[in-house]
């Protein structure tokens, strides 16, 4: 798995670079850089607000008796896309971390676990609604028919595999646990499948309707915030494309990365969709290529401090293992007639 994701990172890395040379290193430079500081710093700022509203949504989905225990799941997401972003790995890769960065601060590793399980598919049920919502802008706005079939097929595509996500979720805790074994090492000591709460408490997980629910819609609300984000760094560099246009590249872009979900970091893969789906919106390819290239920089600066602060929290707990930690939080899983 290492050496899968090394190399389809250098080959992203590879198509990323040919790419931006293709269309010109120079163009693409000047149109990156002519956002600002300012128009940068608030760019920055939207993206944590974003990872906010995330978290809520995570948190909506967990069956914490205590309301108080927010910070942890907004915590857990910035640490999650942080890795996703700027280590190695794969997006499975920042779900395991997010869970351990959860676990530090008071939300025991099963509740972490399987929260994030629900939590992956109430955002999953929400990205096919923006999805779809994204390809109506799209339809509405183009007159090439050949564009209808392939839009319409992938449609289907994607609502097939919700269905499927939603019947095999329940496998996801013990890969997570796997996987987690692989990335965390010794961290994982003492963390066995005996730790996961038994099958029956996923299903009252998924039982409860106002949950999941409350979940996709907070979640709805965190991909609006992405699509405004979008919105704001195509404006920022000189395109007069509006809020919808702009919304609709962002649920287009989401789509086509969900099949390169092993592709660390999305390497070469979300340039390529930039420019291809920018171009049905008429968006000249040195301004998407650089919206693409300003949100990695965004990503850097934000996922960096985030994972050193993370990496801190860990060292701590290693030199000094014997400080009190923070209280458990209470849990009551809720039953399917609740």
């Amino acid at each position: 798995m290492k050496k899968l994701s090394v190399a389809l990172a250098i080959i992203g890395f590879t198509l990323g670079t040919l790419l931006v040379g293709w269309y010109g290193f120079g163009a693409i430079a000047t149109v990156t850089l002519s956002v600002g500081k300012d128009g940068f710093a608030l760019f920055c700022v939207w993206q944590l607000l974003t990872m906010v509203v995330l978290g809520i949504g995570w948190r909506v989905v967990a069956p914490l008796n205590n309301a108080r225990h927010l910070m942890p799941f907004v915590w857990g997401r910035l640490v999650r896309d942080s890795a996703g972003s700027c280590l190695p790995f794969s997006v499975v890769g920042g779900f395991v971390l997010g869970v351990r960065a959860a676990t530090l601060h008071g939300i025991s590793w099963s509740v972490a676990t399987l929260s994030m399980v629900v939590d992956l598919t109430a955002e999953f049920l929400a990205e096919i609604a923006f999805t779809v919502a994204g390809l109506l802008i799209l339809l509405a706005r183009s007159a090439d028919a050949s564009l209808t079939k392939p839009i319409v097929i992938g449609l289907a595509v994607a609502l097939v595999a919700s269905g499927l996500v939603l019947r095999l979720q329940k496998g996801v805790v013990p890969l997570l646990v796997r996987f987690g074994r692989k990335i965390l090492g010794d961290w994982f000591v003492h963390r066995g499948d005996h730790e996961v709460t038994p099958e029956h408490e996923l299903v009252a997980m998924y039982g409860h309707t106002g949950r999941m629910a409350l979940g996709t819609a907070v979640h709805l609300v965190g991909w609006l915030c992405k699509g405004i984000g979008n919105w704001m760094a195509f404006r920022l560099l000189g395109s007069d494309i509006d809020l919808l246009g702009a919304l609709a590249i962002e649920a287009l872009l989401h789509a086509l990365l969900i099949p390169a979900f092993v592709v660390p970091g999305y390497a070469g893969v979300q340039e390529a969709g930039y420019a291809g789906i920018g171009a049905l919106f008429g968006i000249p390819p040195e301004i998407s290529l650089g919206v693409s290239l300003l949100r990695r920089a965004r990503d850097i600066v934000i996922g960096t401090p985030v994972l050193l602060i993370w990496q801190l929290i860990e060292v701590r707990r290693l030199r000094y293992p014997k400080l009190p930690s923070v209280q458990t939080a209470d849990v009551t899983f809720p039953r399917r007639d609740d």
